[in-house]
């Protein structure tokens, strides 16, 4: 998990993982078959954060959920990105690589939770 200085920000959370993101692709040595997916993997993994913060501002319950769904979809989006290019590079970045999975795949679960808890509690 990804520390942050409060707990549960999770604004700060998925703009930290966007980071990080950004700073593990820039280690990636680019190629014809690497480029078109680091490319990939950053527009979803930014995409998080930016949903969430619409979220945030959303103007009813129909829409915050709607825009948490969407933060779902794009971390399983950067979960497979980050799938294919850990099976496409030979580097020693594979570890970080498993690292920020992780926190893909937490991330996921907690939207899931999100949209599940927002949806039930009408």
């Amino acid at each position: 998990m990804i520390q942050t200085k409060k707990k549960y920000d999770l604004e700060e959370r998925t703009a930290l993982f966007g980071e990080l993101v950004i700073k593990l692709c820039r280690s990636i040595k680019q190629d014809n078959i690497t480029a078109p997916m680091i490319n990939q993997l950053i527009r979803s993994s930014t995409s998080i954060g930016a949903n969430y913060m619409e979220a945030n501002g959303a103007s009813s319950k129909r829409d915050f959920v709607n825009k948490i769904f969407i933060c779902k979809k794009e971390s399983q989006e950067t979960k497979h990105w980050l799938r294919m290019i850990s099976s496409s590079i030979t580097d020693n970045i594979k570890d970080e690589l498993e690292k920020i999975s992780k926190e893909c795949q937490e991330l996921i679960f907690i939207f899931q939770k999100i949209a599940s808890s927002s949806r039930n509690s009408n």
